[in-house]
């Protein structure tokens, strides 16, 4: 039997090599296994606390089919429905304003102008705005919209400000899945004579659809959520309302804080009906992101390719 020493000198190096190699390996996989136990366990924390507390409050028949109009904070009933469709009326609206200007301004970026100084003026100008808080932009709303050019407090001019969140994580999300996309897929239709716009639309646009729309529910997901622009722009209503250009509206978020303000903390009607508003909420979101994965699985290029 031959000890170590007695090897050639590459062989113990090459095994030594091995060695720490293994050991270092090991020691990433514990390092991100550890990671992503201490990333996951608020989630599940919060996740489970909402569960619990909402779960009661979302089986109510009530809750999907009536609002609080008439219901004061010491009373039972009523439910949710009026903030339910507020919520989904300001994402509409947000997202038939954000979506088409992000997804435009992406494609500049990226097939026309990236490398002109108006290129670069609107990237630059997109990174300020994805750092802007959301008290920011419900203030300049007010003040440019509803101040100066004498727009009511409505739905509306809470959308618009939300457009404002919504945009730059739009333009991000499209622009780096239209960078990825390969550049043979351009160059062979340019080869066959079709114009940059339809290439851009026809081989582009779907190449990256999955990604974009990952990003657009990304942004939706983010902005459904907020409650600054909701109190500076717009009164909160228990009542229903359609009418997204006048009037007071419900939404989640509205009714979590109004629930706070009527003393969900010691009340426990109150707190009742504000972990069911949240946990209506985080329910939303899920089946948008759901929803927004199957139409992009369907609509991805490998589908189309898997059924021809």
């Amino acid at each position: 039997m031959t000890s170590i020493l007695d090897r050639p000198l590459k062989a113990r190096t090459l095994s030594g090599l091995g060695w720490r190699r293994r050991v270092a390996d090991n020691a990433a996989t514990v390092l991100v296994t550890v990671a992503m136990v201490i990333t996951l366990t608020p989630l599940i924390w919060v996740l489970s606390a909402v569960i619990a507390n909402g779960f009661k409050a979302i089986t109510s028949s009530a809750w999907w089919t009536h609002p609080q109009a008439g219901v004061t904070a010491l009373s039972a009933g009523g439910g949710a429905f009026h903030a339910l469709i507020g919520t989904l009326l300001q994402g509409l609206v947000c997202a038939a304003l954000s979506i088409p200007i992000g997804i435009l301004v992406a494609i500049y970026l990226v097939e026309y102008g990236g490398g002109t100084w108006l290129g670069r003026l609107v990237s630059f100008m997109v990174d300020i705005l994805t750092g802007v808080p959301s008290i920011v932009a419900a203030l300049f709303i007010y003040t440019v919209c509803v101040q100066t050019l004498g727009f009511p407090r409505s739905e509306f001019a809470v959308s618009l400000a939300l457009v404002l969140l919504m945009l730059p994580v739009i333009v991000r999300a499209t622009e780096e899945m239209l960078r990825i996309v390969p550049t043979d897929l351009r160059e062979a239709s340019y080869a066959l004579g079709i114009p940059k716009w339809k290439t851009i639309v026809r081989v582009v646009l779907p190449a990256g659809l999955s990604g974009i729309i990952t990003g657009i529910m990304l942004a939706l997901a983010r902005v459904m959520g907020e409650t600054s622009p909701l109190l500076v722009l717009v009164g909160y209503s228990q009542a229903m309302n359609f009418d997204v250009s006048s009037g007071f509206m419900a939404s989640l978020p509205g009714m979590m804080y109004d629930q706070i303000s009527v003393g969900a903390v010691t009340n426990p009607l109150a707190a009742e009906r504000l972990w069911g508003a949240a946990l209506t909420l985080i329910m939303l979101i899920a089946v948008i992101n759901i929803a927004a994965r199957v139409v992009a699985r369907i609509f991805s290029p490998r589908s189309h390719r898997q059924e021809a």
